[in-house]
C-alpha cells in the first residue's frame, strides 16, 4: 500500500503529541491534536511540492497549517530548487512593510537548523516604476546581470516572506520557473513516484513535529520565565531581522506589562505563542499587534498588557486560556544595529494594579464597543489576506 508509511507516521506523530512534555491540560492536548492535523496537511503539501524542475511557490504556513511560531503578520512562500539550475522569479511589489528572500541549504531537523546561504530584502533588487520585478537565481557565473543571485552549494529552498504592518495593505504577487524548463512539461506520475511522495510526507511529518518541540529548548525555555531578551539577529533568519524572545507563566490574577520603544524600522510586531510553538488564534482574538495596530503612548513607547482577564486597554494581548506560552518581538527591514535600548522591559504585576502601573492609562483605555471593532477588523483582514 503506497499510503502505509504515512498511516504509520500519523500514529507515531500522535504519540509524539500525546507524550510532549508540556502537555498538562485538556486544552494542551486538544491544541496538539489540532496541530497534528495541520502538520499532516503541511507534510503532504511539502511532499507534493517537492518539484525542483517545475517548481511553484506553496504557502508554508496558514491559519490551518501553522508551524515554527508562524508570524501572524507574514505570508510565507517556499519553492524547492537545485543548486545547478537557474530559476526566474517574477512578481509585483505590493504595499506591504517588507518583502524578503532567503536561500536555505537543508531542512529543519531535531538536531539542527538549515544554514542560510543568503538573505536579502527588496532594497537589494531593482523594481520597475509599476512595481514589477524579475529576479534570477542560479550558479555562479561571469558578469551576472542585475537582479542575479548565486544559489550556492547545496541550495535546496527559496523562501519568500511578505510582511504586513497594516493588515489592510495591498499584497503583491510572486511566481517561479526553472529557466530551461519553460514551455516543457514534466513526466507523468506513476505509483513508484507517488510512493516516494507518501514516504517523504511520512518522514517530514514526524521529523518536523520533533524539531519544533526542540526549538523552544534551544531559544526560549532556558531563559528566566517572564523575561525577554535584548534584540538580537534572528538565528538562521533574515539579515535585516532582529528579535526579542521569552516565555511567560501567569495565573489569572497576574499580568505582564511589556514596554518597548516604537521603532524606526518599517516593521515591528509582537505576538504570543502556544507551547506547541505556534501562533495563537490571531483572527478572533488579539494575540498579536504590529506598531501600526498598537496604540502609542504620548512618550513614544508602546506598552502591552499580557493577561487572561480583560484589562480594558487597547494593547491587551489575550492569553486565551494559556497559563504558559511564548513571547516574540520582531523588527524587520532594519537599517542599523539594534541594542538593549531598543528592546523591551518586562514587569509582572497583579492584575488589579494594571491601571496604576500604566503611566498613560487614560490614553490606553478602550470601550467594549471599541474592542469589538478591533476584533472585527482583524477578522476581516484575515479573511481578505491570509486565507486568499
Amino acid at each position: 500500500m503506497v499510503t502505509e508509511s504515512l498511516a504509520d507516521a500519523i500514529v507515531a506523530a500522535e504519540k509524539v503529541v500525546r507524550d510532549a512534555p508540556h502537555v498538562r491540560t485538556e486544552q494542551d492536548l486538544v491544541e496538539g491534536l489540532d496541530y497534528l492535523a495541520g502538520s499532516i496537511r503541511a507534510a503532504l503539501a511539502s511532499a507534493w511540492g517537492f518539484e525542483r524542475d517545475f517548481p511553484f511557490f506553496i504557502r508554508s504556513a496558514t491559519p490551518y497549517t501553522k508551524i515554527g511560531l508562524d508570524n501572524p503578520d507574514t505570508l510565507y512562500f517556499s519553492a524547492r530548487i537545485r543548486d545547478d539550475a537557474e530559476y526566474v522569479v517574477t512578481g509585483r511589489r505590493g504595499a506591504t512593510a517588507d518583502l524578503s528572500f532567503q536561500i536555505l541549504n537543508g531542512d529543519y531537523s531535531p538536531a539542527d537548523v538549515p544554514d542560510s546561504l543568503s538573505a536579502f530584502d527588496d532594497r537589494a533588487i531593482e523594481i520597475g516604476v509599476d512595481g514589477t520585478f524579475e529576479l534570477r537565481f542560479g550558479p555562479a557565473r561571469d558578469n551576472p546581470p542585475k537582479n542575479y543571485f548565486v544559489l550556492g552549494p547545496r541550495a535546496s529552498m527559496l523562501l519568500v516572506r511578505e510582511v504586513w504592518s497594516d493588515w489592510t495593505s495591498q499584497p503583491g504577487t510572486i511566481a517561479i520557473q526553472r529557466v530551461d524548463r519553460i514551455g516543457a512539461a514534466p513526466d507523468g506520475h506513476d505509483e513508484v513516484l507517488l510512493g516516494k511522495r507518501y514516504n517523504a510526507a511520512a518522514k517530514t511529518l514526524v521529523q518536523q513535529l520533533k524539531t519544533f518541540l526542540q526549538f523552544p529548548e534551544w531559544f526560549y525555555l532556558k531563559l528566566p520565565v517572564n523575561t525577554m531578551t535584548e534584540p538580537r539577529l534572528t538565528p538562521g533568519g533574515l539579515a535585516t531581522q532582529y528579535s526579542s524572545a521569552g516565555h511567560f507563566e501567569l495565573d489569572g490574577d497576574q499580568a505582564l506589562i511589556i514596554t518597548v520603544p516604537a521603532s524606526d524600522a518599517p516593521y515591528q510586531g509582537f505576538q504570543l505563542g502556544t507551547m506547541w510553538y505556534l501562533s495563537m488564534d490571531f483572527a478572533n482574538h488579539q494575540t498579536s499587534l504590529t506598531a501600526d495596530q498598537a496604540r502609542h503612548d504620548p512618550d513614544g513607547l508602546l506598552r502591552f498588557v499580557v493577561s487572561e482577564r480583560d484589562p480594558g486597554v487597547a494593547n491587551w494581548l489575550e492569553c486565551t486560556g494559556h497559563q504558559r506560552g511564548y513571547l516574540q518581538i520582531r523588527w524587520q527591514r532594519t537599517s542599523r544595529e539594534f541594542t538593549a535600548a531598543d528592546g523591551p522591559k518586562v514587569e509582572v504585576v497583579p492584575f488589579d494594579e494594571i491601571a496604576d502601573r500604566l503611566p498613560h492609562y487614560d490614553n490606553a483605555r478602550v470601550t467594549p464597543d471599541e474592542w469589538r471593532a478591533r476584533i472585527a477588523a482583524r477578522q476581516a483582514a484575515v479573511a481578505n489576506r491570509m486565507l486568499g
